[in-house]
């Protein structure tokens, strides 16, 4: 693995306008190529030993390993929930083209 390796970012906020500033951020701090807002959707999670059921909208953000850290505590500033997820998967193959820009659009 390398720093400049492409990953996919998952977050998760309680609403659009929420997702939207953090997105926005993201994309301006050159911590993410780009960031895409799906619909809402029902999150169901334990937490505080509790069963929850809350509506939440998903982004995805296309960034690099070397960004995950800055990226992680700029999202934690903004966001509002105790424990956002931030989960960063690999991208294990993509077009030569897509992933070049991905790399030339995020901070170094």
């Amino acid at each position: 693995m390398t720093e400049a390796e492409p990953i996919v970012v998952l977050m998760t906020a309680g609403s659009r306008e929420e997702a939207s500033r953090i997105a926005e951020m993201l994309v301006q701090a050159q911590l993410a190529a780009c960031v895409q807002i799906l619909p809402e959707m029902q999150s169901i999670y334990v937490w505080q030993g509790e069963v929850q059921r809350e509506p939440e909208v998903l982004m995805l953000a296309k960034s690099t390993r070397s960004n995950f850290a800055r990226l992680e505590r700029e999202v934690r500033s903004l966001h509002s929930y105790e424990t956002p997820e931030i989960i960063a998967v690999p991208i294990e193959r993509g077009s030569a083209a897509y992933l070049e820009w991905l790399a030339s659009s995020c901070a170094s």
